[in-house]
Order: C-alpha cells, then sequence, then structure tokens
C-alpha cells in the first residue's frame, strides 16, 4: 500500500493545512507572474515584452509542479481542481477548501502587484483582444483549457513513467498556447488568474468569460480523457492528492474514500 511508501502525515486529514497553503502560496506565485508581466510591462515602457509575458507562467508552474507538486498536487486552478473531482481523482469534500485557498492566493498576489505599482496595465486582467468578440474569446478558452486539462490529466495517469517531468509538458503547454493564442483571449485557462485582477479593479465585465470558458473546457477535458483512457487510475489519483510517484496496482485507502464522496 502508499502508505509504507510516503510519509503517513500526506495521508493524514489534520494536514490539509499543508495542502491548502500549499494552494494558495503556489497560486500566488503564478498570478504574481501571469498578471506580473502585465503590471511591470506598462510601468516599465515595454521592456517586457508579449513573448516574455506568456512564457514566464509557464516557467513558473513547472517550477511550482516540481517544488510542491508531492504537497497538494498543484492544481493552482479551479478548473483542474474541478477536472480531477470529476474524473474521480479527488474527493468532492476537498474542493472548496482548494479553491478558496486558490482565490485567496490570486488576490493577494493582486493586491500585492497594486500596493507596488498601482493600478498600471489593468493590473494584468486578461480581456478580449481588440476587435475580438467575447464569443471568439469564450470559444478560445474552452479550446485551450481543454488541451490544459487533457496534458495534466495524462502526465498524472502515467506518474511511474513520467512522475514530476510531467511539469515539463503543463508549463510548455501553458507557454505554447500563450505565444499564439494570448492576443485572442488573453489565454488565461485559469479563473482565479482572471477573477483577481478584476475583482481588484472592480471590473467584472468580461469575467464571465474567463470562468465559463475554463470550467466548461475543464468538463470537456474530462470526458476526453474517458475516451482517451477510460478509468480513472491509482496513478492518477496519486497525482492529484500530493503524492507523485507513490504508484501501487491497486487502488489506495484515499481514492477509496475519495471516490465515495
Amino acid at each position: 500500500m502508499v502508505q509504507k511508501q510516503v510519509s503517513p502525515d500526506f495521508l493524514d486529514p489534520a494536514h490539509e493545512w499543508r495542502r491548502l497553503f500549499a494552494e494558495a502560496w503556489g497560486t500566488f506565485l503564478l498570478v504574481l507572474v501571469a498578471a506580473g508581466g502585465g503590471v511591470v510591462a506598462a510601468r516599465s515602457g515595454g521592456t517586457v515584452t508579449p513573448g516574455m509575458i506568456v512564457v514566464a507562467p509557464g516557467l513558473m508552474v513547472m517550477a511550482i509542479i516540481y517544488f510542491m507538486g508531492t504537497v497538494s498536487g498543484a492544481h493552482l486552478n479551479p478548473a483542474v481542481t474541478l477536472a480531477f473531482a470529476v474524473r474521480r481523482n479527488f474527493p468532492w469534500r476537498r474542493v472548496p477548501g482548494y479553491v478558496l485557498a486558490q482565490m485567496i492566493g490570486g488576490v493577494a498576489a493582486v493586491l500585492f502587484l497594486r500596493a507596488l505599482f498601482g493600478t498600471v496595465g489593468a493590473l494584468g486582467a486578461t480581456v478580449p483582444g481588440s476587435g475580438i468578440g467575447n464569443g471568439t474569446a469564450l470559444a478560445m478558452e474552452v479550446v485551450l483549457t481543454t488541451g490544459l486539462v487533457n496534458t495534466i490529466l495524462g502526465t498524472a495517469a502515467g506518474a511511474r513513467q513520467i512522475g514530476a517531468n510531467g511539469a515539463i509538458a503543463v508549463g510548455g503547454y501553458i507557454a505554447l498556447a500563450g505565444l499564439w493564442a494570448a492576443p485572442i483571449s488573453g489565454a488565461s485557462m485559469n479563473p482565479v488568474r482572471s477573477l483577481a485582477p478584476d475583482l481588484v479593479r472592480g471590473d467584472l465585465g468580461t469575467a464571465w468569460i474567463y470562468v465559463a470558458g475554463p470550467l466548461l473546457g475543464a468538463l470537456i477535458g474530462v470526458v476526453f480523457e474517458w475516451i482517451l483512457k477510460g478509468e480513472p487510475t491509482t496513478s492518477g489519483t496519486l497525482a492529484a492528492q500530493g503524492l507523485l510517484g507513490a504508484d501501487d496496482s491497486k487502488p489506495t485507502c484515499e481514492q477509496e474514500r475519495g471516490s465515495s464522496q
């Protein structure tokens, strides 16, 4: 059983605070870079280029997965948490805590940026590009998030072969999506990344795009993952719950409890 391979702390519900802290801190770093790129670009007169702005979040996610993926699963995104829960890799009872921690981390990052630089660069908000309709931006967010969720679920389901190196695939996908799609929708793929700047700047006019799009994309991604690989795997559950690399041919006790929620 997994309990023989990892610290009992990981399976102890009393240590959920550690996983929630990891989600808040990781999301803080992600939003700091993702929103901060636009803020610093505006403040520096374009020293930070559009290419830098979209690649930086991918590199940050890669680093976060490496340094804390084993603690919380490094979801950093309500759409990812939803996908893991619908896929039955993550217990529903833990979803509210994760989403709240992610929101706290994201809003704290934007408040930090505002304290340092003011409201320049719209605080790094994601909005449809010039001449791009809301429907087009929504469709782009759905498709991009579907691909992101497939990348995350796919690498998580092969933890024994891929392990933490799934960080390269996930970080690379985020950077690639931003390189070509940022001018269309901002390539958010993350409700918290978009909601945090909108909440702090008090403009929720297009926020619905960046909530509905990623959540719908996450659900489609789960359907595609089922088509590609069938039933959820133990390795996917271990990755989602913060036990990446500890695999077993049978479901863990935590998986059995989680799937029944």
